[in-house]
């Protein structure tokens, strides 16, 4: 099968730019969805934010009917209990690592469709051997933020745009890249990093630790906006980001900006997929929800995050509950030296 970036191809559809995203080949989801009564969809993610995606999907394709069923298997990707991708130094042992992981995808479950519902893992994949050989049809979630801050841009032309996210993503400039590509000034785009607060969400999203690094990341960010005033427009481009997304609000409410517009790309990978997946074909998708991870999830974690994605999706909520703990799952030997520190 021939895989399709979301960067090469469909995001060239969503951003306006004419290109048909079916011209790489017969394996689309598209195709496959019209043919198949029963389809498997992977979501993975550098940690667990990517949990509310399956979560979302969980919710929506029910309705939806454009498949007799489809099993949801979310993977975690993270590498170690030492170390995320966030904290390697160099950028080939994060595509090796990453390639392991797609590899296994690929050998265990034959998906129909991957959803990278990470932005770290995103401006990876591009490096890796899956992203250059072809394979499933594979989704990066960068260019759905991007698209989203675009239109956004463009109903305020005016406005800038601050861009949260790991340091991975903005280090990589992806973000900001597309939308310059698209004819948004350079200077309406403002990049944050924000490390350490993945970690922190997980662990508690309404815990002190929480609350102060998003106070932080928010002050950093208003330091480097530039003084050609307009409307702030915030994008929050790290999956785990949305499950807070009210102390973002709060914390530029708290700065003099109250009611700011937050903007949170999760919701777009379903879109895609509905969109994607054609006309209903059956009374109602059946929905089956899994999670494995190679690194431990602890009983706090699981119990914190749980509790945000019950109230959208109990399956989900039970998946994480019950998750597989492979730790051998894949390989992901890093030299300790190009490890930073913590």
């Amino acid at each position: 099968m021939t895989s399709r970036l979301i960067r090469s191809a469909a995001l060239l559809v969503a951003i306006g730019v004419g290109c048909d995203a079916r011209t790489e080949g017969p394996a689309a989801f598209a195709d496959i969805a019209r043919k198949k009564p029963d389809v498997t969809i992977v979501v993975t993610d550098s940690g667990l934010g990517g949990l509310s995606v399956a979560a979302d999907l969980a919710v929506r394709l029910p309705a939806s009917g454009i498949v007799r069923s489809a099993r949801i298997v979310f993977v975690n990707a993270e590498p170690d209990v030492a170390f995320g991708y966030n904290d390697m130094k160099r950028e080939a042992d994060k595509v090796r690592v990453f390639d392991g992981v797609l590899a296994v995808m690929e050998a265990r479950y034959k998906p129909d469709l991957i959803l990278i519902a990470c932005n770290t893992l995103s401006v990876v994949y591009p490096g890796t051997a899956h992203a250059k050989r072809g394979g499933t049809e594979t989704v990066e979630i960068v260019g759905l933020g991007a698209d989203l801050i675009r239109r956004e841009i463009a109903a305020k032309p005016d406005a800038t745009a601050f861009v949260f996210a790991t340091k991975t993503t903005i280090e990589s400039g992806a973000h900001k890249r597309l939308l310059v590509e698209t004819g948004v000034p350079p200077d309406h785009v403002v990049g944050e990093a924000c490390p350490r607060l993945a970690g922190a969400i997980e662990r508690g999203s309404s815990s002190e630790e929480t609350v102060a690094y998003v106070k932080k990341f928010v002050v950093e960010a208003l330091e480097k906006k530039p003084a050609k005033g307009g409307p702030l427009v915030v994008s929050l481009n790290c999956t785990h980001y949305g499950y807070v997304k009210p102390l973002w609000e709060q914390a530029f409410a708290a700065a003099g900006y109250p009611g700011v517009k937050v903007l949170d790309p999760n919701s777009l990978m379903t879109d895609l997929v509905l969109r994607e997946g054609g006309e209903k074909r059956f009374p109602k998708t059946a929905i089956t929800v899994e999670a494995v991870s190679k690194v431990p999830i602890d009983e706090a974690t699981r119990a914190n995050l749980g509790s945000l994605l019950r109230t959208t999706s109990p399956e989900t909520a039970d998946a994480l509950a019950h998750y597989r703990h492979e730790p051998t799952l894949f390989p992901a030997a890093v030299d300790p030296a190009a490890i930073i520190a913590r």
